[in-house]
């Protein structure tokens, strides 16, 4: 493969698509400051031998994910954006309970609440997928962990995932008083296309290097398209990396190639003192932005950043300014989503870059009927060609940093090789009106193989290209 600033060159061979794992445990960091994960893809083998069908699932997974998270609501219980399909998502393994029970979470900086299978008895409904027997899912047992506790409904950390005013949450209890015990509210996280239910718990968090005890964390007994708990990183209070407190966490997302084997990257929380203005050697920073003041709490756990351009080629694509921005009402602008799998963007600011491709690519013809069975624009036949010539694609961060894809990144080979799709995807709605929440979500399909820092002491984001082993 060469490559140039404008253009890459890519060697027609045998490609395979897109793969999914499953599963990891804990491994101790010899740093005392930091605590060491193994992050893997979800699932070990290929949810689907169709790669159309495959597509499709990944395409409306996305589509349905950015729905949710552009359109949340806020309601007295957990409304919280969960990725639909539990394909292309990234897990981590997480230990709770004395003695402790460990059990698989997919890793989300898109919402906040930290929740598990909880009972004997959790229920998960249309829950059959590849290597899930869904009488069989894992469970955390609260009655075997001496260190359980139900949130109580005057507690404080009950208002992290509910109303934050007592007399809302706990109607006829006295609040001056300590005598009230009626439990916190059952929570209800609804998302794209499933629910789960449950009643919050205070856990010991177990690493091999240190507990964080009365851990708010989600007891779920009855889920629907949802078999694993999930890890919640973003900025809300319930969040992980809130409660633990921590200064930073990165991560090192692997590609999403079927080999079915059980390979993973590491997820790092640091937990050590302040690391100033400490910068990670090779990484280029760009500023979170600051989260925008709506009426709308739930944009209040994204990750914004600002997204000056997008460039294809050598041309930078022309986005109307309210995309790019977030504004105060927080419509517009860019979040990072570890939990979305093809990057989503307004249909106006994708429209303009899959024009600038389609110009690029004006050589190849289109694939229409790909596109219509995959979801995914625009798809170009690529039948007898020895090479292609595919335009780069770059974002460029506030500050210059500039995240320069690799082509497997944004370009997908599909069925017997022949065609090659965007892997971007956007809404159908018709206009360029601007509609509710973010316009850009930056997915986990766009950062394989990239080292990504949240530092959230200094308020600002990292990357770099690397091989994630």
């Amino acid at each position: 493969m060469a490559s140039s600033s404008s253009s890459i060159i890519l060697i027609l061979c045998g490609f395979t698509l897109f793969s999914l794992l499953l599963l990891a445990n804990s491994s101790p960091d010899k740093n005392p400051a930091t605590i060491t994960l193994p992050l893997t893809p979800l699932f070990t083998k290929n949810p689907s031998s169709d790669p159309w069908q495959l597509l499709s699932h990944l395409t409306s997974a996305s589509l349905t994910r950015a729905h949710h998270l552009k359109h949340r609501k806020n309601t007295s219980s957990v409304n919280t954006p969960l990725f639909a399909h539990s394909y292309g998502g990234y897990s981590v393994s997480l230990s709770f309970g004395t003695p402790s029970q460990t059990l698989s979470f997919v890793m989300d900086t898109g919402s906040s609440l930290v929740w598990f299978p909880c009972t004997s008895r959790y229920v998960c409904t249309r829950c059959s997928f590849p290597n899930i027997d869904p009488a069989k899912i894992p469970t955390f047992i609260p009655k075997l962990s001496s260190s359980a506790k139900i949130v109580g409904c005057l507690n404080p950390k009950c208002g992290f995932v509910m109303d934050s005013e007592v007399r809302t949450r706990c109607p006829g209890c006295d609040q001056n008083s300590a005598n009230c015990t009626k439990a916190c509210p059952t929570y209800a996280i609804q998302y794209g296309l499933g629910t789960t239910v449950g009643l919050l718990l205070l856990e010991s968090l177990v690493f091999a290097e240190r507990t964080e005890p009365d851990f708010v964390v989600g007891c779920s007994i009855l889920s629907s398209r949802q078999p694993s708990g999930i890890a919640g990183f973003g900025r809300g209070p319930s969040s992980l990396p809130k409660q633990m407190g921590l200064k930073k966490f990165s991560y090192c997302l692997l590609s999403h190639r079927f080999d079915d084997s059980p390979k993973s990257s590491k997820m790092t929380l640091y937990v050590g003192p302040d690391s100033k203005d400490d910068k990670t050697g090779g990484l280029s920073y760009t500023p979170f932005r600051k989260n925008p003041v709506s009426s709308n709490s739930a944009f209040k756990e994204y990750y914004y950043v600002t997204l000056r351009h997008i460039i294809v080629g050598d041309k930078r694509v022309k986005v109307p300014y309210s995309f790019m921005v977030a504004g105060s009402d927080g419509n517009g602008g860019t979040i990072v989503d570890s939990g979305s799998t093809f990057t989503f963007m307004e249909k106006p600011v994708f429209e303009a870059v899959a024009t600038e491709f389609d110009r690029q690519m004006a050589n190849y013809t289109r694939a229409a009927d790909v596109e219509a069975l995959s979801g995914l624009k625009p798809c170009f036949n690529l039948s007898g060609v020895g090479s292609v010539a595919l335009p780069s694609l770059v974002f460029q961060f506030k500050g210059g940093a500039k995240m320069e894809l690799p082509v497997a990144n944004y370009f997908s080979l599909v069925g017997d090789l022949s065609v090659l799709c965007l892997t971007i995807v956007s809404n159908e709605a018709v206009g360029s009106t601007l509609s509710s929440g973010p316009s850009i979500i930056l997915g986990n399909y766009q950062s394989q193989n990239f080292y990504t820092e949240y530092d959230l002491e200094n308020e600002r984001f990292g990357f770099r290209r690397q091989r994630c082993k």
